[in-house]
């Protein structure tokens, strides 16, 4: 049976391979089947592909191979030589670039004696001849239609043996992605005498974006035309792939900045382009840009850089953060890239400007740039007291928290300390009192920055500076507490101690007894003994088998526990999944007060220690019994010999009290997979409320180093929380729905708080 494309999965060799026909930037395909088999449970070191090159099948190693999309698979063979395609594999930005590109792409074409400037015309295969069938797919070629000053200067008229595109004689050319660039201008410059000399009226003009009061859904209009109707005006308006006339009264202007004109071809509001010169700075297809609205500041990554139909002025379609868009990627029914609904929009290119939440602020005052000027005013206002925020609630979490550039922004091994911080103090002040102690002056200005720069812009925007991140990260660098702080990835607990014991001189959130001793900690590693019969448990299992099997027991309830799973350093875990307890019984655990019997609730007075090793008793790890139920349970006589032990019951204490149980509450789990911490918050009453949040969630589109952060709902968590143990015992992680894998399966640490003691400001 003949395969295709949709029946394989396609690969590249990077490594030395001491094959004849596999080398280095080898492409090569192997089955669905097979992929799913060997390569993603990786049972085998060795896996049998096939080359695209010879179409001969060999055992290459699996840590070789670098898996493809279709599309890169198509771009990359379209390179002559195994050296080029895996040159240009490696050139990841360009490669990604390549993917977004569509026809009417204004390009450069490069690599020739001069470059060329023209526009795409045809995507697909060039070739004359039918590669072998094996190989399911055909190199990617760009046919370019040259323009201007370079026309006539191809190779091609756009027509071989088979019609790809029409155009002039020697006009055409056919290229592979490594010959090409989107077009860019040199300089994004609007002098203060343009802006000033151009038009400002109320008058409603072809080219304005105006909202109509007949729609709804308050999407943003461009007006076509105006003409004269029997004496009224009428209005030509159009978005997307509906263009109506209204008459004049049902439209209103959106009034833009001063002086400046409208910039937006289609956009969710007006904005006007700052007399900024920005004649160094390249922006191009995965550019992340900011552009101003009439209200406020919008951001987005460009998609796609062109010319569309009735416009000359070159164009950009944007990926916004935010679903203030107008479509999911299509402008008058053409589609030139692909994004959700609500968040595609195409604007001018020169009203666009680099992130400047991506900018690093220059240590030089001479040429200080705009980024750092904003970050000095901003730094300013932080020179006095800093108001209070109260953390997020979960009626804000959709306005304030979710989406892209939300949350902590990564930076250079932080992700431990962005994942810690965010589940701290995002959607909880159970560790507010940190931020509100009186500290010596060399530590206040660590507070300063963990209050004024951190905790607040996260609960006040939803979005934290990677710089502000880094500055922190100095600092503790600065009080010598390691060489590699802004540097190294740490843990998530050696930076929690540092910060509530050395720099906080917090009290201790956690006071255990042993041996009739106190000790004295922060965070709680959970061990187990190597008897244990637990196969999916629960935090609250893993817990209390953990201090019965030390003899621990709690000295006094915590406000805020945090407790760290059972591994074997970062990548070995001891089981594959853990059940999230989201609320955890401490009553028993405390070394005051009663404890109740785990068959009928009534007070206990017996202790039995063998029987936490019994599997029927497996659900809890302190054994604990009435009188009446110790004696039911140790009548068979293979119990008879139990060692049972009485309990004391506090002094004063009257049976008829019934004391409540002491119990917390999860509200956060941080998880590593692969040296990268990510955390979830659990911010509602309900088993689906929960976000997760990715520090370093696209790490390709930063710049300077720099990453986007992501927070999403993740309501599919709930779902698995709700099932009965044995169905999720038989779940298989990677078919779990979103990333509800991660917090089941990477668990690192969870975060529980007592609402009893929480602080409040």
């Amino acid at each position: 049976m003949e395969s295709t494309k949709s029946d394989v999965k396609f690969f590249i060799l990077t490594k030395t391979i001491n094959f004849k026909h596999v080398q280095p930037g080898s492409l090569c395909h192997i089955s669905n089947n097979r992929y799913e088999s060997d390569y993603i449970n990786q049972k085998r070191t060795t896996i049998l592909v096939t080359s695209m090159g010879s179409n001969r099948e060999e055992v290459v190693l699996i840590s070789d191979m670098v898996l493809l999309s279709t599309k890169e698979a198509e771009l990359l063979y379209a390179l002559d030589g195994n050296d080029t395609r895996l040159k240009w594999f490696q050139e990841k930005t360009a490669l990604k670039s390549a993917v977004g590109l569509t026809i009417d792409t204004r390009v450069t074409v490069i690599g020739y004696k001069q470059d060329l400037q023209g526009i795409i015309r045809y995507i697909g295969p060039f070739t004359e001849y039918t590669y072998p069938k094996p190989n399911t797919i055909s190199g990617t070629f760009f046919g370019i239609e040259l323009q201007g000053n370079d026309k006539g200067k191809g190779l091609y008229g756009g027509i071989t043996s088979k019609p790809f595109f029409q155009c002039d004689h020697n006009n055409g050319f056919f290229v592979p992605f490594s010959k090409i660039q989107p077009i860019v201008p040199s300089s994004l410059t609007l002098s203060t005498q343009q802006a000033s000399s151009q038009k400002q009226s109320n008058q409603i003009t072809k080219g304005d974006t105006v909202h109509c009061v007949d729609d709804e859904s308050q999407a943003l209009w461009l007006v076509m035309g105006v003409v004269d109707q029997g004496g009224e005006l009428m209005v030509n308006i159009t978005t997307d792939n509906r263009t109506i006339t209204v008459p004049m009264n049902f439209v209103t202007r959106v009034v833009t900045t001063e002086h400046k004109e409208p910039n937006l071809f289609l956009g969710a509001s007006a904005a006007s382009v700052e007399p900024q010169t920005y004649s160094e700075t390249v922006l191009g297809v995965d550019s992340l840009i900011e552009f101003n609205l009439a209200e406020c500041v919008g951001y987005g990554v460009i998609r796609w850089i062109g010319v569309v139909p009735d416009r000359k002025d070159t164009m950009c379609g944007l990926e916004l953060e935010e679903p203030r868009g107008t479509s999911d990627g299509t402008f008058k029914g053409k589609r030139y890239f692909s994004c959700p609904p609500k968040k595609a929009l195409f604007v001018k290119l020169e009203s666009c400007r680099p992130d400047t939440r991506f900018s690093i602020p220059s240590s030089a005052k001479p040429g200080i740039t705009f980024a750092h000027q904003k970050h000095e005013d901003e730094d300013k206002r932080h020179e006095g007291p800093c108001e209070t925020v109260e953390h997020i609630q979960t009626d804000q979490v959709d306005r304030i928290l979710i989406g892209r550039m939300k949350g902590i922004q990564g930076h250079c091994n932080s992700c431990y300390m962005d994942a810690a911080l965010f589940s701290l103090f995002s959607c909880t002040s159970v560790l507010d009192s940190l931020l509100f102690k009186t500290l010596k002056p060399e530590d206040k200005e660590i507070q300063n920055t963990l209050l004024c720069d951190i905790v607040n812009p996260l609960r006040s925007k939803g979005f934290v500076e990677g710089r502000h991140i880094m500055k922190l990260r100095q600092q503790l660098l600065n009080h010598g507490y390691s060489h590699t702080f802004t540097t190294h990835e740490k843990d998530p607990e050696e930076f929690l101690t540092i910060i509530m014991q050395h720099i906080m001189a917090l009290e201790p959130l956690l006071k255990l007894s042993t041996a009739g001793k106190v000790q004295e900690s922060y965070c709680y590693q959970i061990f187990l003994d190597q008897n244990h019969s637990l196969v999916l448990p629960t935090i609250q299992q893993l817990l209390e088998h953990s201090f019965h099997s030390n003899g621990l027991k709690l000295a006094e309830a915590p406000s805020c526990l945090i407790l760290q799973m059972p591994r074997f350093g970062k990548k070995f875990k001891m089981f594959d999944k853990i059940i999230p307890s989201l609320e955890l019984d401490v009553t028993d655990l405390l070394t005051e007060g009663p404890q109740y019997c785990i068959l009928c609730g009534q007070i206990a007075l017996i202790e039995c220690t063998e029987c936490f090793k019994d599997p029927v008793f497996s659900q809890t790890g302190f054994k604990v019994f009435c009188e009446t139920c110790s004696a039911q349970v140790h009548s068979p006589s293979e119990r008879q010999a139990h060692r049972l032990s009485k309990l004391l019951l506090p002094e004063g204490f009257q049976e008829s009290l019934r004391v409540p149980p002491e119990k917390m509450e999860l509200f956060a789990v941080l998880c590593i997979e692969t040296s990268h911490y990510v955390s979830f918050v659990k911010h509602g009453p309900k088993s689906r409320d929960w976000i997760f949040f990715d520090s370093m969630a696209d790490r390709e589109g930063g710049l300077d180093g720099y990453n986007i952060p992501v927070i999403e709902a993740c309501p599919e968590v709930g779902e698995y929380l709700d099932m009965p143990p044995a169905e999720l015992a038989n779940q298989v992680p990677r078919d779990m729905k979103g990333v509800a894998k991660r917090l089941f399966c990477d668990a690192y640490m969870y975060l529980y708080r007592n609402p009893a003691l929480e602080f409040y400001r």
